[in-house]
């Protein structure tokens, strides 16, 4: 599903909210995730999941084209963790 999509669907479901009002709506539960991801908070919403950002420690890899080496940075990044009503929803 898009965003755009997730936008309709809300639309479909609340047909008494403007569709604008719905779309800022969406990009702001979107970017408020955004921004404590980028404190480096965590975000659960109970039932759906949790995220949260990982960080990848610098490594050696590889360039798949020319085979040289190439240092790869540390980073941080998203991560995504499934709560338990989720997870048995998906396996019943």
């Amino acid at each position: 599903m898009t965003k755009s999509e997730l936008i309709l669907k809300l639309a479909e479901a609340n047909p008494h909210l403007y569709q604008r009002d719905i779309e800022t709506l969406v990009a702001t539960v979107f970017e408020e995730i955004t921004h404590a991801l980028e404190k480096g908070n965590r975000v659960e919403l109970r039932g759906f999941g949790a995220f949260s950002t990982k960080q990848r420690e610098a490594r050696t890899g590889r360039n798949p084209r020319t085979g040289d080496s190439v240092m790869v940075i540390e980073k941080s990044i998203p991560f995504f963790k499934a709560g338990k009503q989720l997870r048995e929803r998906l396996n019943p």
